[in-house]
């Protein structure tokens, strides 16, 4: 087993033991009817609101619905939810927040193929895109709504006749009229007094914008209708009407457009309210016109308040909403981790036993990957440095955490954090011995490798800098010294950050006839000869570059820095 591989058994193993007890139980979870009375439950509480108008507390109990959805993976209450968060953004003007939420939904239809839904979707696009004036889109998406397969036939009227108002806008008036025209006389339009009368008037429009004499016949029927049924319709009826009449008896336009922002104020329509104020600005004159105006400048001011003011509370929901879901995930991960711990001294058990049988194959597998071409008396010297390692570093620490879980607390959550701690501390050991002995590489990449272990020295105490390194051709170079070379350089590198206190150390590489010379210099504290031959690290580098048949020297002056004379043939 590879060295790099035995580092990822660990931290498998922690992760497995600490974690197998709490995954079982969430593959175990399953869906119940009561998760989806909850999210119910929240939809009808918003649909109530939202026929109240009440937008605030109906967006909380939608988005409320979103979340449990989405916890329960319930893909058709998620776009339900999704679609009614997408039309209160639109209702309250803000239509880039209701852009956003509505394209949310658009990977899961992809996995849900519901025409009611896609229907929907397409519709509340197409409004969005009309308010923003992006007429090409929301003809696309209006004409998409019509044609899905399974659209029913009032839907496709709707989308049709929301096209030809898209029309209307851009003042293409017969376009919309042919679009309109022949819907006039289907039995579905005929039969609900609602859509008849919409068409009725839509109509009507066109008519009177290309001078159709039947404009103000069918204007008037509209009206009547719309009368009848308390529509608020009528307020749009009124204003075309105030319109068709504008030229011809402005007296008449006058109290049709009075009419119009009286019962858009009755029932609350600020945008229509603003429209109808536009009329009477235009027929009136003097004091009248001067307080119609006041009045829009007022209500445009305050609609543009209470519309900043609801996208505000929008997203506080949205926080609030995540920071509720975020601690309840909390809550139930305590609640998962308190029911496992009548389980530690066993999982701590393994943890140790694992630990150990990890170790233990570690090191024979250090032991086997020795490289055959060193000198005996040089792999025996690494062989000991690397089991002082485990033994003074890792053994100790397994030993202090054992001692730990035995003793203490698990269950609370400072104890829990020290455990895992300590984990991650007898991981980090592992991997960084496994780094300095495994398996190196040796060919095109062995200079990108090189370059990476020097510059792991690299701190905000200690600059490593690297010359001529790149004029070396290392290709030509045998494996076995190019071990050597990497072997030797990382033995300096650590002698320094153990002894040296040194600032700056400056590595150069150059090319002597047949032979490869490189030259470590530090300012660090130096060394006598007597600490030198005292260092087994260094007495290690002596033996490598002997086995290639080389030649090392070093400065033993004190407090002068430490320099190293390294060469090899090649």
């Amino acid at each position: 087993m590879a060295t790099k591989k035995l580092c990822k058994y660990i931290l498998a193993l922690t992760i497995f033991i600490f974690l197998q007890s709490c995954e079982k139980k969430q593959n175990s979870w399953k869906r119940s009817k009561a998760d989806r009375v909850e999210t119910d439950r929240y939809i009808d509480a918003g649909d109530s609101l939202l026929k109240k108008w009440d937008c605030d507390k109906a967006y909380y109990y939608y988005y409320k619905a979103k979340l449990s959805a989405e916890s329960k993976k319930d893909t058709s209450r998620m776009i339900l939810s999704l679609i009614n968060l997408a039309t209160i953004h639109y209702t309250q003007a803000d239509y880039s927040g209701a852009e956003t939420v509505a394209i949310e939904t658009i990977p899961l239809l992809e996995t849900k193929k519901d025409h009611s839904y896609n229907f929907d979707l397409n519709l509340t696009l197409g409004n969005i895109y009309s308010n923003t004036f992006d007429y090409e889109n929301a003809i696309y998406c209006y004409n998409k709504a019509s044609l899905i397969k399974e659209t029913t036939a009032i839907e496709k009227l709707v989308s049709l006749n929301n096209i030809a108002v898209v029309y209307l806008q851009m003042k293409e008036f017969k376009k919309a009229a042919t679009i309109l025209e022949p819907l006039i006389t289907r039995r579905e339009v005929l039969n609900d007094s609602s859509s008849y009368s919409r068409i009725l008037t839509n109509l009507g429009y066109c008519y009177f914008k290309i001078g159709n004499s039947k404009a103000l016949n069918y204007l008037n029927k509209s009206l009547q209708i719309r009368l009848k049924r308390n529509d608020i319709g009528k307020i749009s009826s009124y204003a075309y009407l105030s319109e068709y009449h504008h030229k011809t008896n402005k007296n008449l336009a006058n109290n049709y457009a009075l009419l119009a922002y009286n019962a858009a104020t009755k029932l609350k329509c600020p945008d229509d309210r603003l429209y109808t104020l536009k009329l009477l600005i235009e027929l009136n004159t003097g004091n009248k016109s001067k307080e119609y105006s006041l009045k829009y400048l007022h209500i445009n001011d305050s609609v543009t308040k209470v519309r900043q003011k609801a996208k505000n509370q929008f997203a506080k929901i949205k926080y609030d909403s995540k920071k509720e879901k975020d601690e309840n995930l909390k809550l139930k991960a305590q609640k998962i981790l308190q029911l496992e711990h009548q389980k530690k001294r066993n999982l701590i058990l393994y943890l140790v036993v694992g630990t150990i049988t990890v170790i233990s194959i570690f090191i024979t597998n250090l032991l086997l990957a020795r490289n055959k071409r060193e000198k005996i008396k040089a792999a025996y010297n690494t062989e000991i440095r690397i089991s002082k390692k485990l033994h003074d570093e890792l053994a100790n620490d397994v030993y202090h955490t054992m001692a730990f879980a035995e003793t203490q607390d698990l269950s609370t959550t400072h104890n829990k954090e020290i455990l895992i701690s300590n984990l991650d501390t007898i991981y980090s050991r592992t991997r960084n011995i496994s780094r300095e002995n495994n398996a190196m590489e040796t060919g095109p990449l062995f200079i990108s490798d090189l370059k990476e272990m020097m510059s792991g020295f690299n701190t905000q105490e200690v600059n490593v800098i690297i010359n001529g390194m790149d004029s070396i051709d290392w290709l030509t170079i045998e494996n076995n010294k190019k071990i050597i070379v990497y072997r030797v350089l990382q033995e300096l590198l650590v002698n320094m950050k153990k002894h040296s206190q040194c600032s700056l150390v400056v590595l150069t590489f150059k090319k002597n006839g047949n032979k490869l010379q490189i030259d470590y210099t530090d300012n660090g504290v130096g060394a006598t000869l007597e600490q030198l031959n005292s260092k087994n690290g260094l007495q290690n580098v002596e033996n490598r570059v002997q086995s290639i048949k080389g030649t090392i020297t070093f400065d033993t002056k004190s407090d002068k820095g430490f320099r190293a004379h390294f060469i090899f043939p090649i």
